[in-house]
């Protein structure tokens, strides 16, 4: 039921982007960029963006040594120097939009702890590092093993420092993010789940869910962005999208603390940094991928025990801590690590599946969405 206002004047907008993650908002960013005249409205269905974007732990990240060995177990190199290209491009993008101050750029140094089972990687280092010199002009890994002892870690046989990653500040990030947009006109809505959508010859029908009144809500729209990442299946159930969750914890501030930057181990599946005199610590997704695999906002008591053990046997060994956040994050994988960025119609495109690089890859998804729809 809607007034003769809201009709004329509340539920017509010329774009409409589902989701107010790092793709949402960039492609909300672009679309008005590129039509200023043009009314621009993003919809969250929740208070805050749902998903990973405010919730993971704010790298800037370019790939490991043994992440991107991994890869090449089932991509060709030119697929790998493809995502690393897009992962470089993104990251220079958001930059781009906002400057390092407004995300919180650091370089504090960027490593991955190698163990006993892992050594022979250590052979591939000059191999990878020619391969990314087609895209960089330098080294992007050096066995650096003096920062093990200085740093405490415990158990560490070998450590590589990679010269190519940083840190970010997710939540300053995200507000200005959300601030840039909406000075440009954008609208923003939260508390706004899409049900649905209908394509018709001159518009798309959004289906909202409208549970104040007990009905539901229909916006209209000439363009439809879907940026829902691992909700992508709920809008396109053919979607080839799987969720993974993320757990993720901080600890309390540390006395002392002998580290800072970034750091990766097994494959990139745990990664750790300093945050402000505190360790933020996620992963482990891989010791239980089936339940991962989940739009469920819940910890999983297993890996966060997980967590909590590796803080304590190489982390900070012999060193007290306490936890004081615990919390969960959503991501998208699939088959590949490419994502999926494509239209699905001549009025709805999406940009969905960014394979937990989310703040490396998504503003240059989002570039490539607005781009996509022009």
């Amino acid at each position: 039921m809607l007034s003769i206002w809201e009709r004329n004047e509340l539920i017509h907008y010329d774009h409409i982007i589902i989701g107010s993650g790092i793709v949402g908002l960039t492609t909300a960013y672009y679309v008005k960029k590129k039509n200023p005249s043009k009314s621009v409205l993003v919809l969250e269905r929740g208070l805050l963006p749902t998903g990973a974007s405010t919730k993971n732990a704010g790298f800037a990240c370019m790939g490991s040594l043994t992440e991107i060995l991994d890869d090449l177990k089932i991509a060709s190199e030119e697929e790998v120097l493809e995502l690393f290209r897009l992962r470089k491009k993104g990251l220079e993008r958001l930059q781009s939009i906002l400057g390092k101050e407004k995300i919180g750029y650091q370089t504090n140094g960027s490593y991955e702890l190698i163990f006993k089972n892992e050594i022979a990687a250590l052979e591939k280092i000059d191999y990878c590092n020619q391969l990314l010199r087609k895209e960089i002009k330098q080294d992007a890994f050096r066995l650096n093993n003096s920062k093990i002892q200085e740093f405490g870690f415990n158990g560490v046989c070998a450590m590589v420092e990679n010269l190519c990653e940083g840190e970010i500040d997710t939540g300053l990030m995200m507000k200005n993010l959300i601030q840039l947009v909406s000075s440009m006109g954008v609208e923003i809505k939260t508390g706004c789940e899409v049900l649905s959508f209908n394509e018709h010859s001159n518009q798309v029908e959004i289906i909202c869910n409208n549970p104040l009144l007990n009905n539901e809500l229909i916006l209209k729209s000439n363009k439809l962005f879907i940026c829902t990442n691992a909700f992508a299946k709920k809008l396109l159930p053919q979607a080839n999208v799987t969720p993974g969750r993320g757990q993720v914890l901080i600890t309390k501030p540390i006395p002392d603390l002998k580290f800072k930057g970034i750091f990766h181990f097994e494959e990139g599946y745990y990664y750790f940094r300093e945050y402000k005199g505190c360790i933020l610590f996620g992963g482990g997704r891989n010791i239980d991928k089936q339940t991962e695999e989940t739009t469920e906002f819940a910890l999983n008591q297993a890996i966060q025990q997980s967590l909590i053990e590796k803080l304590q046997t190489i982390i900070l060994p012999n060193q007290a801590f306490e936890i004081d956040l615990q919390w969960t994050g959503i991501m998208a994988f699939g088959p590949t690590k490419k994502p999926i960025i494509e239209p699905y119609s001549d009025k709805v495109f999406v940009g969905v599946r960014m394979g937990g690089m989310g703040v490396a890859i998504g503003s240059e998804v989002g570039f490539s969405l607005a781009e996509m729809s022009s």
